[in-house]
C-alpha cells in the first residue's frame, strides 16, 4: 500500500517490475504474487501510477539509448550496401531510401523540438 509519504511498498515495487516484464496484468499479478484485483486497484492509486510511469520511462530511455548506440553502425551498414556495386540495385535503392528517410525525420524532429522550446519560452 502507498505510504503517507507517497512512496510505494516493497510488494508494489515487485508488481511494477512484473508489469514491465510480463505480457499481461494477470501474468504480472501471478509473478508478483498478488491477486489481479489488488493489482488493478493499485493501478488506480496515484503514487503507484507515478512510480509505474517513471519505471516505464526509464525502460524506454534505456532502450532508446541502446538504439542510439547502434545507429552509427546501422548507418555504416546502409552506406556499405548503398555503395556496394555487387549488391542488387533494389538493395542499394532501399539503403539509400532508408538513409534519406531517416535524415528527413531527424530534421523534422529537430524542427519540432525547436518549436516546442519556443512555445515553452513564451509560456514562461
Amino acid at each position: 500500500m502507498a505510504t503517507q509519504t507517497g512512496k510505494i511498498a516493497r510488494n508494489q515495487e515487485k508488481a511494477i517490475v512484473a508489469l514491465l516484464s510480463c505480457p499481461s496484468v494477470p501474468s504480472a499479478a501471478r509473478e508478483a504474487k498478488v491477486s489481479q484485483r489488488t493489482l488493478y486497484r493499485w493501478l488506480d492509486l496515484g503514487p503507484f501510477q507515478r512510480a509505474y510511469r517513471e519505471a516505464r520511462q526509464k525502460v524506454v530511455s534505456h532502450a532508446v539509448a541502446a538504439i542510439q548506440g547502434a545507429m552509427s553502425e546501422a548507418t555504416g551498414t546502409l552506406r556499405a550496401v548503398m555503395k556496394d556495386s555487387d549488391a542488387p540495385a533494389s538493395s542499394r535503392v532501399a539503403a539509400a531510401r532508408a538513409v534519406l528517410d531517416l535524415g528527413l525525420r531527424a530534421v523534422e524532429i529537430e524542427d519540432i523540438e525547436e518549436r516546442v522550446r519556443a512555445i515553452e519560452n513564451q509560456i514562461e
